[in-house]
């Protein structure tokens, strides 16, 4: 396996990894913005108020954008499999 090869192969790796990721993360993020929002405004300090909102948030993005993170995962798979031969040389 050249230098390049495996560059090209990791480069691949950390992409499709954060895209997998972004919608869980860009869902936490913005339902913590606006948590923190309405307790900046209502002085409501309590920590369980944050992390039960992120938590079923985070879940239902899970269950939405499921189909497109198996389908993404699968076609990344295949990709990898069919590099194979030009891996080994």
């Amino acid at each position: 396996m050249s230098v390049e090869a495996s560059i090209e192969l990791l480069h691949l790796v950390v992409v499709q990894s954060l895209m997998l990721v972004s919608p869980m993360l860009l869902t936490t993020i913005s339902v913590g913005l606006i948590i923190s929002l309405v307790q900046a405004v209502t002085s409501i300090q309590e920590q369980t108020l944050a992390f039960v909102p992120k938590l079923f948030a985070i879940g239902l993005a899970f269950i939405i954008s499921s189909h497109w993170l198996v389908r993404s995962l699968m076609q990344f798979t295949v990709s990898v499999y069919e590099r194979i031969p030009e891996i080994t040389r």
